[in-house]
C-alpha cells in the first residue's frame, strides 16, 4: 500500500562535476574548449583520410572509423554537461536519459571492437606482411567495420530495454554529470539486481573478449618485431603499435575501473573521474595519439595546410 502511495518520479536532475558556483562558469570554458578541440582532431583526421589517397588503405579506414565513434562519444554526453554546468535547474526526461545512455553506450561498445579489430590489422600488417593485400581486402575491411557499429547499435538495447522493467520514486537526482546507468540503480524503487547482474555479464564479456583479442595480436606483433633484422623497420612498426597500445591501455584501464571492478558505482566521485576519462579525455587524445607520430597523417596535413 505504501508503494502505491509513491510517486514516480519522470524527470531528473544531474548534479554534475561539482557543486560550487565559483568553478560552474571556469569548468564550462575548459570543457567548451575540450569539447571543441576534440571534434577538430577527430573531424580534421577524418578529413584528412578521405581527402589524401595515400591513406586510403585498411589501418586509416579503421583509425577513420575510431575518429568517427570518438565524436559520437564526446557528443553523447559533453553538449549536455555543458548545459547543466550554467544551469542545475535543467530537468532530464526519462527518455532523453535513455536515449543518452543509448548513444553513449552505442559509441562506447563501437569502439571497443574497432580497436581489436585495428589489433587484428596490425597482427596481419606485420606478421604476414605479403597476405597483407589480400587478406585485409575491401571487402573484409568493410565488413569489420560495419559488424563493430552493429554490435555497438544492438548492445545497449539490451540495458535501455532493461531499465524500462524500472520505477523511480526515491528521488530524481543522478549524482553524475551525465545520464550513466550505474548511478540510475541506486534511485530506482524496482529492484535492479537484474539490471545490474546484465551489466556487468556484458561489459566483463566484452572488455575480456575484444582485451585478450588486442593481447594476443599484440604479443604476436612484439615477436614479429624483435625478428626484424632491419632497426628502421622496428622503430617503424613501434611507433604504430605503441600509440594504438597507449590509446588501449587508457581505454580499457577506465571501463575495466568503472563496470568491472568490485563495487563499481558506489564511489561517486571516483566514478566520476573514470566516466570524465573515457566520455571526454580519451576521445579528446586519441586523434593526436595516432596523428603526431605518424609520419603519414602529418605529411597529408602538411599538403592540405600548403593548398
Amino acid at each position: 500500500m505504501a508503494e502505491e502511495n509513491m510517486t514516480l518520479v519522470t524527470e531528473f536532475v544531474l548534479t554534475g562535476l561539482t557543486d560550487l558556483p565559483g568553478l560552474q562558469v571556469p569548468l564550462f570554458l575548459v570543457f567548451l574548449i575540450i569539447y571543441l578541440t576534440t571534434m577538430a582532431g577527430n573531424l580534421g583526421l577524418i578529413f584528412l583520410i578521405w581527402k589524401d589517397p595515400h591513406l586510403h588503405t585498411p589501418m586509416y579506414s579503421f583509425l577513420g572509423s575510431l575518429a568517427f565513434a570518438d565524436a559520437c562519444l564526446s557528443s553523447s554526453v559533453t553538449p549536455k554537461m555543458l548545459v547543466n554546468t550554467l544551469d542545475k535547474s535543467q530537468m532530464m526526461s526519462l527518455f532523453e536519459c535513455m536515449a543518452q545512455y543509448y548513444f553513449f553506450g552505442s559509441s562506447a561498445t563501437t569502439e571497443c571492437f574497432l580497436l581489436v579489430v585495428m589489433a587484428y590489422d596490425r597482427y596481419v600488417a606485420i606478421c604476414n606482411p605479403l597476405l597483407y593485400p589480400v587478406v585485409m581486402s575491401h571487402r573484409l575491411c568493410t565488413w569489420l567495420i560495419s559488424a563493430s557499429y552493429a554490435i555497438g547499435f544492438l548492445h545497449p538495447i539490451i540495458h535501455v530495454g532493461l531499465l524500462s522493467r524500472l520505477s523511480f520514486c526515491r528521488s530524481n537526482i543522478i549524482h553524475h554529470f551525465y545520464c550513466e546507468i550505474l548511478p540510475l540503480f541506486t534511485i530506482s524503487c524496482t529492484d535492479p539486481s537484474i539490471n545490474a547482474l546484465v551489466v556487468f555479464i556484458f561489459a566483463a564479456f566484452i572488455q575480456a573478449f575484444t582485451f585478450m583479442g588486442i593481447i594476443v595480436s599484440y604479443t604476436c606483433v612484439l615477436f614479429a618485431i624483435l625478428r626484424k633484422k632491419s632497426a628502421k623497420g622496428r622503430s617503424k612498426a613501434f611507433s604504430t603499435c605503441s600509440a594504438h597500445l597507449l590509446s588501449v591501455s587508457l581505454f580499457y584501464g577506465t571501463l575495466f575501473f568503472m563496470y568491472v571492478r568490485p563495487g563499481s558505482g558506489q564511489d561517486q566521485y571516483q566514478d566520476k573521474m573514470y566516466s570524465l576519462f573515457y566520455t571526454i579525455i580519451i576521445p579528446l587524445l586519441n586523434p593526436f595519439i595516432y596523428s603526431l607520430r605518424n609520419k603519414e597523417v602529418l605529411d597529408a596535413l602538411r599538403k592540405i595546410i600548403k593548398i
